[in-house]
This record gives C-alpha cells, sequence and structure tokens, in this order.
C-alpha cells in the first residue's frame, strides 16, 4: 500500500511536470499495434481486447497518448500540455478490485484531482468536505437508522427502530398518493421459478445481475427476483382484460433483489436489495401520451413533496442488445420525448442507454450543494406484453396487445433516503423526522411533567423522546440537536405551575415561558405531512 511519505514524492514529482509544461499528444493506432506498446501490462491488454470493431470502421483503432517517454491507453481528451491544470492535491488511497469485481486482483488506487487556479482548487475540497460530512451512510449510523452487519454480506441493511420509521412514513405517503392517483395495490412473492424469467427475458439479458438459480429437491430451480414487473403481468393476464379497464395502474413496495459487484455497492445508494415503489401501469397506445404526461405530473409532484425543486431529464434509447420490434421502439421514444417537451423539461437524449426493454426517461434532482442524483425512472415497454402475450378485448371485439409503463418514483426507497439524507445533512424534513420532539426535565422532581408534556404531544400525534437519563440539561439538549430532533421542550421549576415550557425548534434559540399549547401548535406546524 502507499505510505503519506510514497504521496508526497509523488506530488513533489507532478509539480516539477506541471512547471515544465510537457505537451499531450495523441495518437490513434490499430488494435494490434496498441497490443504490442502494452506487450508486458496484462489490464491494458484486457481493455484494448475487450474493444469492440465501430460499425463500417474497417478495423479497431485504439487512441494512445504521449506525455515524453511516457504512453498511456486512454480515450481522452487530453488538456495540451501540463501546465493547463496547476493547483492540485492527492486526497487518498484506496483499495480496488479490478473492474469492481471481487474475484479478479486488488490494486491500489490514488485518488487526486487538478483545477486550473488555486482558487478552484480549494472551492472543490470545501465542496467534497462538506459532501463528507453528508454521507448519508455516516449519517445512517450517527443517528441510529441503519447498518450493514458484515454477517449479511455486502450491500444488505438492517434498520433500526428510527430508520425504519422514517422508511415507513415514506412508504405510508407512498400508498395514500398512489391511491389518489388511480393506482390498485398488490402484492408478490420474493423469488420465482426460474422459467418466469425465461419467458421475460431477464436470465438472457439481466443474468449477470442475478443472484444464481436455487436448485431444489425435486429439480426446479427459482430466482430471487431482480424486478417486479413479471409478477405484475402475471396478475394483468390472470382473467381477460377489457379496454374498460384500462388504462390499469398496478402498485407495490416490491423488495428485489441484484447481484451488483461489491465494487460498486456504495451504501444505500447502491445495494443488493432494496425496496421499489413500483408501478406497472396498461394502457391502449391511444392513451399512452396522456399516461406520461399523467406520470411526469405525478413524478414531478412526489419530487417537490420532499423538497426538490431543479430537475433535469434523461431519454434513454434503444440499447445494442434488445427485445421487441424497432419501429415499437421508435414510436415510445416518440411519446416520452412529446411527453417531456409538454411538461416543460429540458433533457439530454442518452442514445444506446435505454433498458433492453423499452425506452425511458430519467428524472434528476439536484441537492443542496449542486450534486445531481438519479431518482424518478419511467419506461415505456412494447416487448414484455408480446412475451407473454397480453391481450385486451376492444370496443370492436377484437384482440390488442396493451402498451406497458414501468417506473419507480422514489427510484427505491434505500437510494432515496439516502438522497434525503445526504440533500438535508441528515436534518429531515419535520413529517420526515424519527424523533420529533424530546422532553428534557431540569431535574428529577420535573420527571412527572415532562412525562405530561410528552403525552400531550403524543396524543397529537407527534413522534416524541422524553430524556431521564442522568446527564446535565446541557448534554441532553446537545444530543437532542445532534439527532436532528426538530424540537427541544425543557422543564423546570417556574413551568410547572405556568404550564410552560423551554421551546427550542432546530435552527432557533431557546425560548422560556412558552405556553404548552403554543409550543405544541409550533411543532405541530414543522411536523405538518407535504398532503
Amino acid at each position: 500500500a502507499f505510505t503519506p511519505e510514497d504521496l508526497e514524492a509523488i506530488a513533489a514529482r507532478m509539480a516539477e511536470i506541471v512547471a515544465a509544461d510537457q505537451p499531450f499528444e495523441r495518437e490513434v493506432v490499430a488494435k494490434e499495434a496498441a497490443l504490442e506498446v502494452f506487450s508486458g501490462q496484462v489490464f491494458k491488454r484486457e481493455i484494448i481486447e475487450s474493444v469492440e470493431e465501430t460499425e463500417g470502421a474497417g478495423g479497431v483503432e485504439v487512441s494512445l497518448y504521449r506525455n515524453c517517454d511516457f504512453v498511456d491507453l486512454c480515450r481522452g481528451p487530453h488538456l495540451p500540455s501540463t501546465g493547463r491544470l496547476p493547483a492540485f492535491k492527492l486526497l487518498r488511497t484506496a483499495g480496488a478490485y479490478w473492474r469492481g469485481d471481487e474475484h479478479r486482483p486488488q490494486l491500489q488506487r490514488i485518488y487526486g484531482t487538478a483545477w486550473e487556479s488555486r482558487a478552484a482548487l480549494d472551492d472543490y475540497l470545501h465542496r467534497i468536505e462538506e459532501a463528507r460530512r453528508r454521507d448519508h451512510r455516516r449519517l445512517g449510523a450517527e443517528l441510529d437508522l441503519f447498518s450493514f452487519p458484515a454477517e449479511l454480506g455486502s450491500g444488505l441493511a438492517v434498520w433500526h427502530p428510527k430508520g425504519a420509521t422514517v422508511r415507513g412514513l415514506m412508504e405510508d405517503y407512498s400508498r395514500r398518493t398512489h391511491l389518489a392517483h388511480g393506482y390498485q395495490l398488490v402484492a408478490s412473492p420474493h423469488v420465482a421459478r426460474a422459467d418466469l424469467w425465461r419467458q421475460s427475458g431477464h436470465l438472457s439479458f439481466y443474468a449477470e445481475t442475478m443472484y444464481p438459480l436455487m436448485e431444489l429437491d425435486d429439480g426446479d430451480h427459482y430466482v430471487l427476483k431482480p424486478m417486479n414487473c413479471p409478477f405484475h403481468i402475471l396478475i394483468y393476464q390472470s382473467r381477460s382484460r377489457s379496454y374498460r379497464e384500462l388504462p390499469l395502474r398496478l402498485f407495490e413496495l416490491g423488495t428485489v433483489y441484484r447481484y451488483e459487484r461489491s465494487g460498486v455497492i456504495h451504501g444505500l445508494l447502491r445495494a443488493r436489495g432494496f425496496t421499489q415503489d413500483d408501478s406497472h401501469i396498461f394502457c391502449m397506445e391511444s392513451q399512452l401520451a396522456e399516461e406520461l404526461q399523467g406520470l411526469l405530473d405525478f413524478s414531478l409532484m412526489v419530487l417537490r413533496d420532499f423538497g426538490f425543486e431543479t430537475f433535469e431529464a434523461d431519454l434513454s434509447t434503444r440499447p445494442e442488445k434488445f427485445v421487441g420490434r424497432p419501429d415499437l421502439w421508435d414510436r415510445a421514444t416518440q411519446a416520452l420525448g412529446e411527453a417531456l417537451d409538454n411538461a416543460g423539461l429540458a433533457y439530454r437524449v442518452a442514445e444506446g442507454e435505454g433498458a433492453f426493454y423499452g425506452p425511458k426517461i430519467d428524472l434528476h434532482v439536484r441537492d443542496a450543494i449542486g450534486r445531481r442524483w438519479q431518482v424518478t425512472t419511467l419506461q415505456v415497454d412494447f416487448a414484455q406484453p408480446d412475451n407473454f402475450a397480453l391481450e385486451f378485448a376492444t370496443a370492436a371485439n377484437t384482440r390488442e396487445r396493451p402498451v406497458m409503463i414501468h417506473r419507480a418514483l422514489f427510484g427505491s426507497v434505500e437510494r432515496f433516503l439516502g438522497v434525503l439524507l445526504e440533500h438535508y445533512a441528515g436534518a429531515l424534513p419535520g413529517w420526515l423526522a424519527p424523533v420529533q420532539a424530546t422532553v428534557v426535565p431540569v431535574a428529577d422532581r420535573h420527571h412527572p411533567y415532562a412525562a405530561e408534556v410528552g403525552s400531550a404531544l403524543e396524543a397529537e400525534g407527534r413522534r416524541v423522546e422524553v430524556d431521564l437519563a442522568d446527564d446535565t440539561v446541557g448534554e441532553k439538549i446537545r444530543r437532542a440537536l445532534t439527532q436532528k430532533h426538530l424540537a427541544v421542550l425543557v422543564v423546570g421549576d417556574k413551568d410547572l405551575p405556568a404550564r410552560t415550557v423551554g421551546l427550542r425548534l432546530r435552527g432557533g434559540a431557546e425560548e422560556r415561558g412558552v405556553p404548552l399549547a403554543e409550543a405544541a401548535r409550533r411543532v405541530a406546524d414543522l411536523a405538518r405531512p407535504p398532503r
């Protein structure tokens, strides 16, 4: 492993190279020539071997960059010379599996950053320090929300009481709003026979991120579900459907399992087990544009309810490996683009980045420090209705295929909560705070009144802790503030006869002698849910 002294020596040499303003030179060579240049470097040769021929190019070419006697493999582009980014800093080292695969060799990675000026570098270092302070994994431990025990395996969380409270509130909100928007709740098991995943195409197109097949004593094979869609398809298929039933909107908070490589797992943001606020909508093609428009409006409403206001979108089109007819893909892509245009959202076209079964829209939000997070996915699917021969009876009593829309507004409950924790630096909106009020008695003789205050707040629906620990008042207040509680109510000698409290709301100063009813009202105002 690299030592701090190693990094100092590397940084000193980097400073010399920057001062020399050495040029970068790009060279494009044939694949065979690149393999010869890197004849002794197994990792770079593996990358070169994996480069596929560009359609119509007549051969495979690879770009190299030269810096004096040093030559490296890189797609580029590079700046003209080493002097263009004089302000740099080496940040840290870490072990990394080759290509993120824990079964491959572990390498040492040096993280660094380079900028055009010292001011730009300082601004970046401030932002990454702020990001470190907001890291949801750190906050999850500090706020006692969740943990990732090694005994469970990588990418699998257990939820502590406070964390389970928060995700329960998110799930309750999701059920409530979906029911209000014409969805029907469904539920499905966590495993299914492998035949189902063969029919859906997942075993052909998605096998590398699915858990291995489980073989039972009778020779049958089962798979942990990576997606909920085949189950919802089976619900649609359970009886004959009429055009009068469409659009049919099925909704489930469904837990799925995906075998992500250990090198890409990142707390709640990239996990192996997570719960999606998953819906599948079956509609007629003539209803598609209106349904997509309604979905976008619904999605933006949900994101605004959680405090986001800045949105961006990607429209992902047909990849190289896909199922379904190209003309159906084109029609679906056009419908998604028109929905984005009608919603007034600027968007980027991500060529070839759609899922194997249909084009999609990914909505992104910007957090409090300007980072971009992918959250909502809306995806049209003409392929699965064909795979499962789905039909509905038309007004003319003929049989037609429905169009299917996949969508998850949170993306997943876990990932969305991770984004919320980083956006709010742990101080979640009042309605999501696992503890909304802490009551702190000054002395033992104030315990009965503190319990009475706590009961009064609980009777109004607040989540309350009464801190009877044998600590000082200051320690109790600091603990509540560190835990991001919405309000601290202190009760002492003067409060008992007057039925008052000392009130300190999140981010404010303490006010003394506040009538209990007024304090309860002010806490309720901060704790009010968005709808």
